[in-house]
């Protein structure tokens, strides 16, 4: 008796969202062997439109995009459609985006430039339902002051709000990600630099001043971020820290 054919697995609907068209070719005719049909939109605008007519079974959002960026559409689309899964492109070494990209909803991250076979890996991952990456808390407590990574500001033990510069939050993710390790001016370029921005040692030196300042004019013996003479800075969270 002949073997009945096994029914083919069904497609997988992925929507992207990248303004680079070489990308969206690129990725139609790659994905299309694993049993993945991919829709392309170039904007923010577009995926607005095309998310209500529904048939996307995972988003994959650009970070970097004219107009209205991936983390905006992110934080929007989250309440609408909750359990859609979101897997975030953004540029590489840009781990600040990636963590508010985590915090706002998306449930992985995938650094450009990306190899094709792993973006085929992670989206099966996420339909899976596996866990995703650790996100790191939204708060952290510093002593008596508050630092929120979502709205980027400072806030003191008497309830005094500062907002941070992108330089200074980017610096003091960095700090409050490496806590008490020693970190070279050299070191924290790469963890707070963002992707086209030209910066230098100098440039770690007076963020950290200005940090420094925020957090009630501390010098380089005390406070949380201390200087270590002809090595950097480390930052020594202060008791009651979290």
């Amino acid at each position: 008796m002949p073997e009945t054919p096994s029914s083919p697995s069904p497609l997988i609907h992925c929507l992207l969202v990248d303004d680079d068209p070489d990308i969206r070719e690129l990725l139609t005719g790659f994905l299309r062997p694993f049993g993945m049909v991919l829709d392309t939109v170039a904007d923010g605008a577009a995926l607005r439109q095309r998310l209500p007519a529904g048939g996307v079974d995972v988003l994959l959002l650009d970070l970097m995009l004219p107009g209205e960026d991936g983390l905006s559409l992110c934080q929007w689309l989250r309440p609408r459609w909750p359990r859609l899964p979101v897997i975030m492109l953004t540029a590489q070494g840009d781990m600040h985006s990636r963590v508010l990209g985590l915090e706002l909803g998306a449930d992985d991250y995938l650094p450009k430039p990306f190899e094709p076979r792993e973006l085929v890996a992670r989206i099966r991952a996420v339909l899976r339902g596996g866990p995703g990456p650790a996100v790191p808390p939204v708060r952290h407590r510093i002593g008596g002051w508050t630092f929120d990574r979502v709205q980027r500001r400072l806030q003191s033990p008497e309830g005094v709000v500062t907002p941070l510069s992108a330089a200074e939050y980017r610096l003091l993710v960095a700090f409050i990600d490496h806590p008490g390790q020693a970190l070279s001016r050299e070191r924290l370029l790469e963890l707070s630099r963002a992707p086209g921005v030209d910066a230098n040692e100098r440039s770690i030196d007076l963020a950290v001043s200005r940090l420094r300042a925020k957090f009630g004019g501390t010098d380089g013996l005390s406070g949380p971020i201390r200087t270590l003479r002809g090595m950097g800075y480390v930052f020594q969270p202060l008791e009651g820290s979290r």
